[in-house]
């Protein structure tokens, strides 16, 4: 086949790269230049898609020897993943950018470059492994590694998407991919993997959001409420610094009349209001989804000893029932293992087995009477 290999500058592409070489396959190599402004991206290897990162990319295309090109999609991936991420964050929600850049840029975008320009698929360094099920169709599942396992964000890939990808790596582990990236004579095969969010320079989120959110910031403070009293404990800067779950940098100046640690339990950007209590109160059993993303055919109920659901990426799989609602464009989720801390805006990505069944953005939780 045609092939386009997706070249981050990290040792997974690379690598993924050479195997489709090495598969027959006739392979062009390409870099996303995703920063309008690329000096405003970190060095160094925190994050991805940086000027080093392209250099990187070149050099290992010309280890492997196949040509090489860099596609600007710099506003492509402004408009749908940069904004998402401020609105998601106004609204009071928690997303996952590099799930929306999967959705979005690598599997929509690339793709559909690819496919016009007469490539039949594109490879990239993800672990995840593909097989052809009993119905003809194409069926994502879990890596042989499970540490690494990149299952979680490539549940937003559909049927058509999933025909027209190659993921070389998902029979390897971590560990043996940096030995043969070495043979290869690939200079990125010590490189750290990548980390934080590629457009957040200095790994600082909140302060981030202020800054680039101006008008569209829904509050520049508020009062931090206690869950059970009501009581103000104290004040904040902004919403876009708190997510549901989080611990550290409350800043309420005193502890609790019990001791115990408090946790943010909601948060409520219209008003500003954060609510903390205590880590029991995260606790949920309840899940609606909206935006649903199948990677087959559309299910109408998931239930079973393999039915799991997992809700952030490498975080632990919940067993779960699944019912899919009006046509397919809601879901509702009854945890079994009930989970903490989970956000609005966050994906739930179900599973069957090893194979991603689809995904859904979480829009709201709740906890049972038997939690209550």
């Amino acid at each position: 086949m045609r092939i386009i290999a997706a070249m981050s500058g990290g040792v997974d592409s690379a690598v993924a790269a050479a195997r489709a070489v090495e598969a027959g396959h006739d392979v062009t190599g390409i870099h996303l230049a995703l920063s309008r402004n690329p000096a405003s991206y970190r060095t160094g290897a925190r994050g991805c898609c940086t000027i080093e990162d392209s250099n990187d990319a070149r050099r290992a295309a010309d280890v492997i020897g196949i040509p090489f090109y860099v596609w600007d999609l710099s506003d492509r991936f402004h408009e749908d993943v940069v904004e998402d991420f401020m609105d998601e964050y106004a609204a009071g929600r928690t997303p996952n950018p590099c799930l929306r850049c999967n959705e979005k840029i690598k599997f929509a975008a690339v793709l559909d470059r690819a496919l016009a320009l007469g490539f039949d698929a594109v490879a990239t360094g993800h672990y995840a492994q593909l097989r052809t099920g009993d119905d003809g169709l194409i069926e994502l599942h879990r890596a042989v590694d499970h540490g690494k396992d990149q299952s979680y964000v490539l549940g937003v890939l559909d049927q058509q998407q999933l025909a027209h990808s190659l993921f070389p790596l998902g029979d390897t582990g971590k560990p043996l991919v940096r030995e043969e990236a070495a043979r290869r004579g690939l200079l990125v095969a010590d490189k750290p993997d990548s980390h934080d969010i590629c457009f957040v320079a200095d790994g600082d989120n909140a302060g981030w959001l202020r800054d680039k959110l101006g008008d569209r910031n829904p509050n520049t403070g508020g009062d931090i409420v206690d869950a059970a009293s009501g009581e103000v404990l104290g004040q904040h800067e902004g919403t876009v610094a708190y997510t549901i779950g989080q611990r550290r940098g409350l800043r309420i100046g005193r502890p609790a009349p019990d001791g115990r640690p408090r946790f943010v339990l909601d948060i409520e950007p219209v008003s500003g209001t954060v609510t903390v209590g205590p880590r029991e109160g995260l606790q949920v059993d309840r899940i609606t989804g909206i935006r649903p993303r199948w990677c087959g055919t559309v299910p109408s109920l998931l239930a079973g000893p393999g039915v799991t659901v997992q809700l952030r990426a490498h975080g632990a799989e919940h067993r779960a029932v699944v019912t899919v609602e009006d046509g397919g464009e809601r879901v509702a989720i009854e945890l079994l293992d009930p989970a903490e801390g989970i956000a609005p805006g966050q994906a739930a990505v179900v599973y069957d087995g090893s194979r991603v069944v689809g995904s859904a953005t979480i829009s709201a939780t709740a906890r049972s009477e038997a939690l209550a």
